[in-house]
């Protein structure tokens, strides 16, 4: 599996990216997906994540109703809009995806391919 994140970038607080995430290798459609963050420094962190089926998504307290993950299992494509950006959302953010099938999770061990990062910015 190969996953590519792109669209990270330097903005102003209060701005808004749309992170795009793409995936190869497998049925993309079957499998949960998730975005993490790692600010320097700190741990890798869960962001969002969302089902197979794209009906079910899930937010940290922190970015929730800000922040809406979708998919387009027709591109094998996820997506991270992310509006109202904060300094303290700075960070390389990651796509990740399950290791099982109709399965999400929070949880990041619960996922095992990885994208290279893309890295957000958020200036105050």
């Amino acid at each position: 599996v190969q996953l590519q994140a792109y669209g990270g970038g330097l903005v102003q607080a209060g701005g808004s990216l749309r992170l795009s995430c793409a995936a190869s290798g497998r049925t993309f459609s079957n499998y949960g997906m998730g975005w993490f963050r790692q600010a320097p420094g700190k741990e890798r962190k869960f962001v969002a994540a969302i089902s197979w089926s794209g009906g079910t998504t899930y937010y940290a307290e922190s970015v929730k109703g800000r922040f809406t993950m979708s998919r387009d299992n027709a591109k094998n494509t996820v997506y991270l809009r992310m509006n109202s950006l904060k300094p303290e959302d700075t960070a390389v953010y990651y796509c990740a995806a399950s290791d099982k099938p109709f399965y999400s999770s929070t949880s990041i061990s619960d996922y095992a391919y990885w994208g290279q990062g893309t890295l957000v910015t958020v200036s105050s």
